[in-house]
């Protein structure tokens, strides 16, 4: 016989169900609504490198080669102050979800103090880029050219950085569509600066690196003060006040940003580090190992995306749970990030799986001697079909540790998967195997696997600990 205690026990049962659901879905749909925009303002970023690379490409092989130097050392040091950036993204958003909106002003206020402090330290990279690369052995016709590239970019690094921190707070309030409009906007205004400079159109001088760099840095400019009208002057980012008492510097505030964010720089370092590692590994094979590597490397580049900006959300929902204690939507916050990645990355995966040799004819054409490229590229991405979904959930899993300020103990794994893992497999399956460009690329993935695991691993032991008495 059924008692009532069994029916009601069942549709307790039930309701608990549908209201676990109910709870998922909106979940989803939040993450969603900010993963989307986050992603799509990531890819105009790559929009706008891919346009100044065109454009340089008409100047000659050598101006490229100068454009990927200074890259390099550009990129050094900027790391440092986009990982320190980051930060503000967390903070903000734990004070959004503590209904703290003066601590919300403070961690805005701190990361836009921080990007100016940092960037003192970062523009002798650029001014001292040729000595640089002069010391690396580099060409010197191509380091001079690198120097009047780097003369042009330098100056943007500040306002580069001031605008990522506008980002991060305009995000954590669950509004990142302005950051995407601005970005959109800057895409063929940096086509047309970067033109006129480069060649000397419609009377302007003919810069060309030079012009190239100073676009960028005009268009940075531009994309702060758009950045700065939207945080000032639009709902709701307006009710915040963000620059009520600028010139204050909280130093409690610029501590944690400090903590939180320099382990975020070193592990950044450490993954661009590993992949410039690679390329000088590929070079030491054949010239072709290094192109297949570059063309699979720039398909990851516009893959990892997607599930960068679901990271970027990841932090958001996770910080946002973590401000007002809750520790179930600590966890469903970062388990919905994590299947939302695992599901698209393994899709676009698929894609690249199924045109792998139409991407390879794509880059290197159809003439005699590019049918050996192809295939190793197509190689490349097939064994790269791990490597994608591996570096889409470590990156996811990175973001919701942010969330939760957790940092310090992902730069170890960091460390212990992409290099004692991914570099020692790389070299052992690269160079005492025979599998060559293919056994650098397996332990890319090795690593980057490793990585992803210890991260995954680590957020759920600190979910549960959050969630504890």
């Amino acid at each position: 016989m059924i008692s009532f205690d069994d029916i009601d026990g069942e549709r307790t049962a039930r309701r608990i169900a549908a209201s676990s659901s109910r709870h998922l879905a909106a979940e989803l749909a939040e993450t969603l609504r900010l993963a989307v925009p986050m992603a799509l303002t990531q890819l105009g970023q790559i929009a706008m490198m891919t346009t100044d690379l065109a454009f340089i490409g008409r100047l000659g092989n050598e101006a490229v080669a100068a454009a990927a130097l200074a890259g390099t050392v550009y990129f050094i040091g900027f790391t440092i102050g986009m990982g320190l950036i980051s930060a503000v993204a967390p903070l903000t958003a734990q004070a959004f979800g503590a209904r703290d909106p003066h601590r919300m002003r403070r961690a805005l206020r701190t990361g836009l103090w921080m990007a100016l402090l940092i960037s003192l330290p970062i523009m002798p990279f650029s001014f001292y880029g040729e000595d640089i690369l002069l010391a690396l052995d580099q060409m010197p016709v191509a380091a001079h050219l690198a120097q009047q590239y780097l003369f042009g970019l330098v100056w943007g690094v500040t306002p580069a950085l001031w605008f990522m921190a506008i980002r991060g707070f305009m995000g954590a309030v669950n509004r990142p569509q302005p950051a995407l409009w601005i970005t959109l906007a800057a895409i063929p205004a940096n086509a047309l600066l970067v033109y006129l400079l480069i060649y000397g159109e419609w009377g302007f001088p003919r810069l060309e690196l030079f012009g190239a760099g100073l676009a960028t840095s005009m268009v940075n400019f531009a994309t702060l003060l758009a950045g700065l009208w939207f945080a000032t002057r639009i709902r709701p980012f307006r009710k915040y006040q963000v620059l009520g008492h600028a010139w204050r510097i909280d130093w409690p505030l610029m501590r944690q940003l400090i903590e939180i964010g320099a382990p975020i720089s070193l592990s950044l370092m450490l993954e661009y580090g590993l992949f410039s590692a690679a390329a000088l590994l590929m070079g030491l094979i054949s010239t072709m190992a290094l192109a297949a590597h570059q063309v699979a490397l720039q398909i990851t580049t516009i893959l990892f995306m997607v599930p960068y900006g679901i990271s970027m959300a990841a932090t958001v929902r996770v910080a946002h749970a973590v401000g007002r204690f809750d520790a179930i939507g600590v966890k469903r916050a970062g388990l919905m990030a994590l299947l939302l990645g695992i599901s698209l990355t393994a899709v676009f995966t698929l894609l690249v799986i199924v045109s792998r040799f139409a991407i390879g004819r794509f880059f290197f054409g159809d003439a005699d001697g590019a049918g050996a490229a192809v295939v190793l590229t197509a190689n490349l991405l097939l064994i790269g079909a791990t490597f994608f979904i591996g570096d889409g959930i470590q990156s996811i899993a990175a973001g919701t540790l942010r969330g939760m300020n957790d940092t310090r103990i992902p730069l170890l794994f960091a460390a212990i998967g992409y290099w004692l893992i991914g570099f020692t497999t790389a070299c052992v399956l690269g160079f005492r195997t025979g599998l060559g460009a293919t056994g650098i690329w397996i332990g890319l993935s090795c690593g980057t696997a490793v990585y992803a695991t210890l991260l995954v691993l680590r957020f759920r032991l600190l979910a549960r600990r959050f969630g504890a008495p």
